[in-house]
């Protein structure tokens, strides 16, 4: 069974929403799923995973300090990542605070470990996509925003296990609902 892990930081619980949307997008699949704060992860949950979707609060349109001391602790184990898939998800204090960038610079570091790190076309909602990942401003409180979540959920649960688990009979689901 794939391994998934919601790894996420946040500062006003808006972030840990959307990590909660995004586990529960990927519960709707067969695999093992856990959620985890960046304050209690350890570099076990990540060389445990399959798959991780990645998200933080957005600080000056990059991800959360404590995410990115987070990854740097894993230096070490560099190699012993590389493979796994990965994607990202972000919140910020406002429409055009940099979410998406964030999102950029989370699946940038993620590739730099070797992870497969994708995007997702579908549109939860009239002109609501989620090219670079899941994006919110605040909670996540309009039905666009909580699909986007669990759609990024989904999509992950997907791939791990297509390309994981051999689960070929997944691509079929990727169509668009």
């Amino acid at each position: 069974m794939g391994k998934v892990l919601i790894l996420y930081d946040t500062q006003t619980g808006h972030t840990k929403k959307m990590a909660e949307y995004v586990a529960k997008g990927a519960q709707k699949f067969p695999v093992e799923v856990r959620l985890k704060s960046v304050d209690e992860a350890t570099k076990d949950d990540v060389l445990w995973c399959d798959g991780i979707a990645v998200g933080s609060p957005t600080h000056l349109g990059v991800m959360s300090w404590k995410m990115k001391k987070f990854w740097d602790e894993l230096v070490d184990h560099w190699g012993e990542i590389d493979g796994k898939i990965g994607c990202a998800f972000s919140s910020s204090g406002g429409w055009g605070g940099g979410n998406e960038i964030a999102c950029m610079s989370i699946l940038t570091m993620l590739m730099n470990y070797g992870f497969l790190v994708f995007g997702i076309t579908d549109y939860t909602g009239d002109k609501f996509t989620l090219h670079y990942g899941a994006v919110c401003a605040g909670e996540p409180r309009k039905e666009e925003e909580i699909k986007a979540c669990e759609r990024l959920g989904e999509r992950l649960a997907q791939w791990v296990l297509i390309y994981v688990d051999g689960k070929k009979e997944y691509l079929q689901s990727l169509k668009k609902p």
